[in-house]
């Protein structure tokens, strides 16, 4: 897992100068990116990745992990696909699918299909960067009041949010969201 994030930013919007947290939030920065990719399941930064997957009798298959950037290999029953070129019939890609030309399909069967490829982000979107450093920022603050939902005090009181993510970073991750398995 890259980094979505810098440890430069994340101190720039908690307003903090110096060094003495530094360990602290780049676990933290870590941590939330872990999460963040867990949630949206997916990567993020350009890597490598085999998906196998159900044949189900069509010609365009989604993969996990978007945008494409190249495609390597295709194979469905164990039989290679070739790369459609000059006409002739195979698989073709763009940003978010593999399909296939010339009478080529995704023969049914279970975990028959299998797609190498290269995907990811060349540079980390900003919004799903500005939605690691908001919750990062949510982890650093509240460290000292894990679980403590409000407190009063000299009759005044205090609430605070339990949820996993603010609901600001929530808006911004939920359309790289994959909710259905790909």
């Amino acid at each position: 897992m890259a980094a979505l994030t810098t440890l430069a930013d994340v101190k720039v919007w908690l307003g903090i100068n110096g060094t003495a947290d530094d360990v602290l939030l780049q676990r933290l920065i870590d941590a939330a990116g872990d999460f963040i990719e867990a949630w949206c399941n997916r990567s993020f930064a350009v890597g490598a990745h085999s998906d196998k997957r159900n044949g189900a009798g069509g010609v365009c298959l989604m993969l996990a992990n978007r945008p494409v950037q190249s495609v390597q290999a295709v194979t469905v029953d164990g039989v290679a696909i070739p790369a459609a070129a000059n006409g002739r019939g195979g698989y073709v890609y763009d940003d978010m699918a593999v399909q296939l030309t010339g009478g080529y399909r995704f023969a049914p069967g279970r975990l028959n299909v299998e797609v190498q490829y290269t995907a990811g982000y060349f540079v980390i979107p900003p919004d799903v960067a500005q939605a690691c450093i908001e919750i990062v920022a949510l982890k650093y603050k509240e460290r000292d009041r894990i679980g403590v939902a409000s407190k009063g005090l000299a009759g005044e009181s205090s609430s605070y949010s339990l949820k996993d993510m603010p609901d600001a970073a929530r808006a911004l991750l939920t359309q790289y969201r994959n909710v259905v398995p790909a």
